[in-house]
């Protein structure tokens, strides 16, 4: 049986390390948790997170990668904020390279979606969740 305090990563080929570093850390607010440069036809490594989160983000990119993001509308990285959304946050998203874009009516509804640098989108919503529901 799996620990349900296992952390989690979720990892996603770039096509710009340094504007989707950019956008999440600057934009977001997420720290940069490890960095390594790909060496010997490696690719490049980036992770994203809060020290204190049991998640992060994993950017792989460089010249050695050999996937491309290939996003769709359905590729939501989600967080419930449990509060209005800060419309500073929003500009900092934009400003920083994310386009905000319409997720449909639930999310339209429930928060803000914003696509980063890559097109993956990233909805911000106003919403809790617990899995303890």
């Amino acid at each position: 049986m799996i620990d349900p305090k296992a952390n989690l990563r979720l990892a996603r080929p770039t096509r710009d390390l340094a504007a989707a570093e950019c956008f999440y850390v600057q934009g977001l607010g997420l720290e940069v948790l490890y960095r390594a440069a790909g060496d010997h036809g490696e690719h490049d490594l980036l992770m994203l997170g809060w020290r204190e989160a049991s998640w992060h983000l994993e950017l792989v990119g460089g010249s050695s990668l050999s996937v491309q993001p290939t996003p769709t509308a359905e590729d939501l990285l989600v967080l419930y904020l449990s509060e209005p959304i800060d419309d500073a946050l929003v500009a900092r998203l934009e400003q920083t390279g994310g386009k905000r874009v319409s997720q449909g009516a639930y999310w339209d509804r429930w928060g803000i979606t914003v696509e980063d640098p890559d097109g993956y989108r990233l909805v911000l919503s106003s919403r809790s969740w617990s899995n303890a529901e």
